[in-house]
């Protein structure tokens, strides 16, 4: 039992950044934009946030750095899609390239710079990354451990999941942004500023973005610098956004399941599964591909995507 409830914690851990990949992105694709720049902006606000905290020994510098770096990487997809029309899937993978690059140029070059070779975050701000002590609660039996023994990053996705579904379901500009991702033409003739929340949505998709990607630098890779710390993530957000259903309440369940298949190979008893170590690494790209096979295989079945996802909209055509 204790070891299957520290499987469930390790789950959760490791959801997290999947969390606020997929968060951003169904924010993104809400307002008709495909984005497959998640692994780069994600990169981006894992190098920004990472060398902020690295820098500054602030955490909270840390995480403003990483949601400013993620901003600031969508604003370019987001100029591209917008004003210039550009291909969506085109601009989505040049800013992974790009964020990745830029990235781990930035990590190479400050590494060149440090006395011992390696870059490590200051003490504090490895104190505030630590799991947060709720007084009363953190000690309360197994649900103590369940719910509240996480490190902030964690209860910061769930809080931005929550606030995205109740902005998207529950206040009116939700509801005309939905309407711009389905119809735009329509949306414009009805009075609904289509381009300043399609900038505003992407925007804000890209900072939650990376934030993310500041949990890959700072959580996963225990405060040391890594190149590649996001590691194919962002892809998995992007297959996480289907599963969900285009849903940010249920991108919760949906980054626990992945993360749960990412831990899962601490947690199997090798004398009663015996399987090499790389399937269980395989494990969660294989269930994304499989998400993305049965997804096409539905087709319009699938009715809570945006119709107009993927498509720019030219205002002279409508």
């Amino acid at each position: 039992m204790d070891m299957f409830i520290k499987f469930l914690v390790a789950a959760v851990g490791a959801g997290t950044p999947l969390l606020f990949g997929t968060v951003g992105e169904i924010l993104t694709e809400k307002v008709g934009h495909l984005n497959l720049g998640v692994e780069g902006m994600m990169a981006i606000g894992a190098c920004a946030g990472f060398m902020a905290g690295y820098v500054t020994d602030s955490f909270a510098a840390a995480l403003a750095a990483a949601f400013l770096a993620g901003l600031l990487a969508a604003l370019i997809y987001a100029v591209l899609t917008i004003t210039f029309l550009a291909n969506q899937n085109v601009a989505g993978l040049t800013l992974t390239i790009f964020g990745t690059g830029l990235s781990n140029l930035i990590g190479v070059y400050m590494i060149g710079r440090s006395e011992t070779g390696t870059l490590k975050l200051p003490e504090n701000v490895t104190a505030n990354m630590r799991s947060v002590h709720i007084p009363v609660l953190s000690d309360l039996p197994v649900v103590g451990e369940l719910l509240f023994s996480y490190n902030p990053f964690v209860y910061i996705g769930i809080l931005a999941a929550a606030l995205a579904g109740f902005y998207l379901y529950r206040t009116k500009t939700g509801l005309n942004v939905q309407a711009i991702g389905e119809n735009p033409g329509a949306a414009d003739a009805a009075s609904i500023p289509v381009t300043r929340w399609k900038y505003f949505n992407i925007l804000l998709g890209g900072g939650i973005c990376g934030i993310g990607g500041a949990y890959c630098a700072m959580i996963i890779n225990s405060g040391v610098w890594i190149s590649n710390s996001v590691n194919g993530l962002g892809w998995i957000a992007v297959a996480l956004v289907i599963f969900a259903a285009w849903k940010p309440h249920a991108a919760i369940l949906g980054s626990f399941v992945f993360g749960a298949l990412r831990v899962l190979k601490y947690y199997v008893p090798s004398d009663v599964i015996s399987l090499p170590i790389a399937f269980y690494d395989m494990l969660p790209f294989l269930i994304t591909a499989l998400v993305l096979i049965v997804t096409s295989m539905r087709g319009s079945k699938g009715a809570h995507i945006p119709a107009n996802l993927g498509v720019n909209y030219f205002r002279e055509e409508r």
